[in-house]
């Protein structure tokens, strides 16, 4: 298991486990990071990772990318 900001470009990984405090959890989420979902990295940029995740393409910060365990 690793934090989602370690994935390369190009990668498709099942979510393992989402973290952080309660808030943040609900947040990641909504917006589809759910355990047994996959996730595909786009692009990373300056600690911000571009990812596709059900469907849609969503950016997250390299604090959020670390709570998220592939």
């Amino acid at each position: 298991m690793m934090p989602l900001s370690m994935a390369q470009p190009g990668e498709t990984n099942l979510i393992k486990k989402v973290g952080g405090r309660p808030e943040t959890r609900q947040f990641l989420e909504n917006l589809g990071f759910v355990a047994g979902g996959e996730v595909s990295v786009i692009s990373k940029t300056g600690g911000n990772v571009i990812v596709e995740v059900k469907g849609s393409r969503v950016a997250v910060n390299s604090d959020m990318a670390a709570k998220i365990m592939i």
